[in-house]
């Protein structure tokens, strides 16, 4: 089964993800929704009565008629196409795993990526995929499009350009995110002052939440010729190294936090639908607030 197939039988499942901006009504195709405000459109809204100063030109004749003496004005919705933006990391460090029982980090991000991309169109969202170059499709035809970019991949660690995010846009963002936050911060300063929301989704392996490693160990970087450390009972620094994870977690949640980004992690080892649901959880509220 190509990742295509898995990533849209994994999105099945899952309700079709609507965005909105205030109160979500419903979705029309190709990435058109209703956004439930006052605006030009050709969606009806609600009725409300006739201000002070207002033309006579407005009023709604049919629905005064049936009222007692008053007048009312017919509203429509503001309709904007939506576009959400999806990447997912592919340098050296994704492409690792720490048994032949599990995915590489890269492969489950990259199954995430094109299942929530499965749910977007499905829902008529319009999605940008940044890759080598950015990548916008729409319609149920959409996902054949991205997959050969995101199997492809760049096999660079390089972070997106914020440049290539519209402004207001909703935003995922998959990585292990274990690079120097001071790295991160820019990227998520850049967001924010574009007024992107959205979410940032950390694909660890269970062996580097967890270090089970015993006895004599050296570790070296995935794009490192050599061992950069070697520990000689690695059972000694697991304490210190899950307080050291830790810190760097909640730095990172913090720093999404400030930006108005969700942060949240998900295991190669646990179920990648559960982490699809969660997305799915996690994604709504910030649509709704975009």
């Amino acid at each position: 089964m190509t990742l295509g197939a898995r990533a849209q039988s994994l999105g099945s499942g899952v309700p079709p993800l609507m965005v909105a901006a205030e109160r979500i009504a419903a979705t029309v195709a190709q990435g058109v929704h209703g956004r439930r405000r006052v605006g030009q459109g050709d969606s009806f809204w609600q009725f409300r009565p006739l201000l002070p100063g207002e033309s006579a030109s407005r009023i709604d004749w049919r629905r005064s008629a049936r009222s007692d003496g008053h007048y009312f004005v017919r509203q429509t919705e503001w309709e904007a196409a939506q576009t959400v933006v999806l990447w997912a990391e592919d340098g050296p460090a994704m492409r690792w795993r720490s048994a032949s029982s599990l995915p590489e980090k890269r492969e489950r991000a990259a199954l995430l990526l094109l299942a929530l991309a499965s749910l977007l169109l499905r829902g008529g969202e319009r999605v940008r995929l940044l890759a080598d170059r950015p990548v916008d499709v729409a319609g149920h035809r959409g996902l054949a499009r991205l997959e050969p970019f995101v199997e492809r991949g760049t096999q660079e660690p390089a972070l997106p350009d914020p440049a290539l995010v519209p402004r207001h846009a909703c935003v995922v963002l998959l990585s292990d995110w274990l690079a120097p936050l001071d790295r991160v911060r820019p990227l998520l300063g850049a967001l924010a002052a574009r007024g992107v929301t959205g979410h940032l989704l950390q694909v660890l392996d269970p062996a580097e939440v967890d270090l089970p490693y015993t006895g004599r160990v050296r570790f070296r970087a995935p794009d490192a010729a050599g061992p950069i450390a070697t520990i000689g009972r690695t059972e000694d620094i697991r304490t210190a190294y899950a307080e050291r994870l830790a810190r760097h977690q909640a730095q990172l949640v913090a720093l999404c936090h400030a930006a108005r980004l969700g942060c949240s992690l998900h295991r190669t080892d646990h179920s990648p639908a559960a982490a699809l649901l969660s997305l799915y959880m996690a994604l709504a509220p910030a649509r709704l607030a975009a």
